[in-house]
């Protein structure tokens, strides 16, 4: 009854979403397409042993580039036209790059073709889905289902009645703690038994907006807040390894930006602070000095940490490498002491930290990750130093912590140069 009412499995928007669907059109279009072209000039080519190598090739890397993309949309804040593009690249890049680097041959036409044909496949796919049909979803009412309707990009349908709405929806979201009737718990179970997917209301809050809520943390939600310390522990290995790279290709360029900072103002061109980090451990972070070393008359050393809009301690230099983030290159020497990484929430100064705790609930847990150059937070809501924003800051901090996978840190680091090319959140 529910499953023909309700009709989200047999919606066009939902065939279209299936893997089947996606996956093969994919590898029909984007591998099937060059190889017809090329077959009508040479119709022996099939026969060619490079050319089936390539096929192959590029055969796999789409099938790789699909599943990360998959994943990759699962997190917020990234639209998946935005994973398209630098997946397909990586995935089919480190493939041809293989087939580089044991001398075999390869077709240039069907490698570029198979690359194209696939962003171009997925874009439209997205494009026609989202033209389809809108995302819906039904909320049963009772409990704390009011803060989900507030959230932009879904189409709500509060439910009056316990029974299915007329038009289709992509699932129904209810406070499963909270002490609804006989009947409405019915229709949730009866919903789920057809098919629709029925949603915790703080489960799609987490989901949609990134951010992970602290004012109450269950005891479920603590232990989901422990990382995977396997993950922990390569990720800190390959930190290193691009940390030393960074550090050789860059340092030419690293040495001009110290000379540039001296001549400009007087004083060292490196700025330390302590801060804390990995563990609730302090240490000293380094970063290209973007103020001058001016004393704020009257303040604290709270205050003084305190980077306000439009600071005019900020001199012509320091605004640049700051909108740049070109200040935060020698933290590449934190990340080799093990004290920071590449990403994870950015680590606050003692002063900061200390105040943060006090008002804060929860705030230290955040230091059970090593601190980072960029961060969850960073990419989604830039620079914040007032409580009321650090709360926020936090639940987005929560967030990672909670989705600790190198899924997530690679939708950071997409979403790092597209920050690093609008200036989001630098003061």
């Amino acid at each position: 009854m529910y499953r023909q009412v309700i009709g989200y499995w047999d919606s066009p928007r939902h065939r279209l979403l299936r893997i089947r669907y996606q996956l093969l059109g994919g590898l029909a279009f984007a591998v099937g397409v060059p190889l017809l072209l090329r077959m009508a000039y040479v119709p022996e080519v099939l026969s060619n042993s490079n050319h089936q190598v390539t096929v192959t090739a590029a055969a796999v890397a789409h099938l790789t580039g699909y599943a990360f993309y998959r994943r990759l949309g699962n997190f917020p804040g990234l639209a998946a036209a935005g994973a398209i593009l630098p997946t397909f690249a990586l995935t089919y890049g480190l493939v041809f790059l293989l087939i580089f680097f044991f001398r075999a041959d390869y077709s240039r036409f069907q490698a570029g073709g198979s690359f194209l044909l696939s962003i171009f496949w997925y874009f439209g796919l997205g494009f026609f889905t989202s033209r389809l049909e809108p995302t819906r979803l039904a909320v049963v009412p009772g409990g704390d289902v009011a803060q989900v309707t507030s959230i932009r990009g879904v189409a709500w349908r509060i439910l009056t009645t316990p029974f299915p709405p007329q038009e289709r929806v992509q699932g129904v979201v209810a406070d499963l703690r909270a002490d609804l009737s006989v009947t409405w718990e019915r229709f949730i179970a009866d919903c789920a038994l057809s098919g629709t997917p029925v949603y915790h209301v703080k489960q799609i809050v987490e989901s949609l907006t990134g951010r992970v809520a602290i004012e109450h943390l269950s005891e479920n939600t603590l232990g989901s807040l422990n990382p995977n310390q396997a993950y922990l522990t390569l990720k800190h290995a390959i930190d290193c390894i691009f940390a030393v790279a960074v550090l050789v290709l860059l340092f030419p360029f690293l040495l001009l930006v110290a000379a540039l900072i001296c001549l400009e103002t007087r004083g060292p061109a490196l700025f330390l602070q302590q801060r804390v980090g990995f563990h609730g451990k302090v240490f000293t972070i380094y970063k290209f000095r973007t103020m001058r070393a001016a004393p704020v008359p009257g303040a604290d050393d709270r205050e003084r940490a305190i980077t306000a809009d439009g600071d005019p301690r900020v001199t012509r230099i320091g605004r640049f490498l700051r909108r740049t983030r070109i200040d935060e290159l020698p933290q590449v020497v934190n990340i080799l002491r093990g004290e920071m990484s590449w990403v994870g929430p950015r680590p606050e100064a003692v002063p900061l930290s200390k105040w943060y705790e006090e008002k804060l609930p929860f705030y230290h847990y955040r230091h059970i990750v090593r601190p980072g150059i960029t961060g969850w937070a960073q990419v989604n809501q830039g620079h914040v130093a007032h409580v009321e924003d650090v709360n926020q800051k936090l639940q987005y901090d929560f967030y990672y912590i909670k989705n600790f996978s190198p899924w997530l840190d690679i939708v950071i680091y997409i979403k790092t140069v597209v920050t690093l090319l609008n200036g989001f959140g630098a003061k």
